[in-house]
């Protein structure tokens, strides 16, 4: 069994036990969450689809912690100006395990 949620303006297919990152949530360690934008749900031959969010179904998480991803450097430079820009990013993420799927 497994669904796919929507959270962060992304997708996710996530079945249970799975251990995901998605964008930054503001939730303690250890804390629950609950996803109810799922846009479908499948087990086995019987599939379930919402229009757009399926309606009663949700996604149980525990939030294992937040982290950063890796660095990306982002490098300006304009030739003969003597222009250099060079900065970097980190993307704030939350570490989730996937605890259960409630289907419609």
């Amino acid at each position: 069994m497994y669904a796919i949620i929507e959270t962060g303006g992304k997708q996710y297919k996530v079945k249970e036990g799975d251990i995901i990152t998605v964008e930054k949530l503001n939730v303690d360690a250890g804390a629950n969450y609950i996803f109810d934008k799922v846009l479908s749900v499948l087990n086995g031959d019987e599939s379930t689809f919402g229009t757009p969010y399926l309606d009663g179904a949700s996604v149980g998480a525990s939030v294992i912690g937040d982290g950063k991803g890796k660095k990306v450097v982002v490098y300006k430079y304009k030739s003969k100006k003597n222009y250099h820009c060079k900065k970097g990013h980190r993307q704030p993420f939350t570490k989730l395990k996937i605890e259960s799927i409630t289907g419609a």
